[in-house]
């Protein structure tokens, strides 16, 4: 057995020994033709033991090689073939023969060495297959074991999701039935709630007609104290009005003096304000003829200058520009205050218009 791990192949050794047999026989037949016959004699000898060695390694290489039996034998036999041609080619000489002869014999030997070899490997060969055999049977038993277990697992399986489905059914139907109790129940509870809700309805109807009749009640008692109260305002409005027609007629010749005192004090602000602002305006060159602009203006309560826009345009814009310019340089307007109060805000708000040689 300890032989099987070495493992040498049969083709490459056999054609090193044919050819170093052949190298030899070359040069003896060229160099020495028939003077030195021990030379040939000792080439042969020596490529005779190296094929002797060569069979021997094949020979263990043979019994690691029980799996590859068949090819090691056509390999062989194609090498055996090969050297036999080659030796009738060269043979010349008769210690060619005996070296051919001793090494036919050699051959022979390893060919029976080779034989008993592939003999054995054939053996071990049918062994192997069976053992092979027996070993796939084994395991056809054990698939076949497999194929039944895994058989009844799919049934077992099928079984419990056959139950599963029948137990998710029956919780179904189980669920189902408590959702119509339950909805049931709500339902019975909704009506409940809704015969409450009615009473509770019917209850703040009533109680919102009480409510409507006292409110009414009270409306008609305001009412007619409101009645009381008219009656009695109309009567001391009826005696303030005569007293104040006494007073109004006693102080009418007054207040006609003080118009014409605030007409007089307006007239005369308006007339500052207006030389103030021809004061203040530059007339831009080149102004078209006709030109008018006019600026709304807003003063505050001292006369401070709140607002200046360009109500009406020339079209011109450099003339616009400069009323306006005359505007806010002029102001503010502090004799706004001098006004008496009645008529001050009356002249907050005014306008301007601009023209060349006249400010209206």
């Amino acid at each position: 057995m300890a032989k099987q791990h070495r493992h040498v192949g049969y083709g490459l050794p056999l054609i090193l020994a044919v050819g170093l047999h052949l190298g030899l026989l070359v040069v003896s037949v060229i160099r020495f033709p028939s003077a030195e016959q021990e030379l040939p004699n000792q080439a042969i000898v020596n490529a005779t033991l190296v094929r002797a060695e060569t069979a021997t390694d094949q020979a263990q290489q043979a019994q690691q090689q029980a799996r590859a039996a068949a090819k090691a034998e056509r390999e062989r036999q194609e090498a055996e073939a090969a050297e036999q041609a080659e030796a009738e080619r060269q043979a010349a000489a008769e210690a060619e023969r005996q070296a051919e002869q001793a090494q036919r014999q050699e051959q022979e030997a390893a060919q029976a060495a080779e034989r008993e070899q592939a003999r054995e490997a054939a053996e071990q060969a049918a062994a192997e297959a069976e053992r092979r055999e027996r070993e796939a049977a084994e395991q056809a038993a054990e698939r076949e074991r497999q194929q039944e277990a895994a058989r009844q697992r799919r049934e077992a399986e099928e079984q419990r999701q056959r139950e599963a489905e029948a137990e998710r059914q029956r919780q179904a139907e189980e669920e189902a039935r408590r959702q119509r109790e339950a909805e049931e129940q709500r339902e019975r509870e909704a009506e409940a709630e809704r015969q409450r809700q009615a009473e509770e309805q019917r209850e703040r109807e009533a109680e919102a007609e009480r409510q409507r009749q006292a409110e009414e009640e009270a409306r008609r008692q305001r009412e007619a104290e409101e009645q009381r109260e008219r009656e009695a305002a109309a009567q001391r409005a009826a005696e303030a009005a005569q007293n104040s027609l006494d007073q109004a007629i006693a102080g009418e010749s007054e207040a006609v003096a003080n118009a014409q005192q605030a007409e007089e004090a307006a007239n005369g602000f308006i007339n500052l304000v207006r030389q103030a602002v021809e004061q203040a305006w530059s007339i831009p060159p080149n102004v078209p003829d006709g030109a008018a602009a006019e600026i709304s203006v807003r003063l505050g309560p001292s006369g401070e200058l709140f607002a200046a826009n360009i109500g009406r345009s020339s079209g011109n814009s450099a003339f616009d520009r400069s009323a306006l310019s005359a505007v806010e340089t002029a102001a503010p307007f502090a004799e706004l205050r001098e006004l008496p109060a009645s008529v001050q805000r009356q002249y907050r708000e005014f306008n301007l218009r601009f023209r060349p040689g006249d400010i209206r």
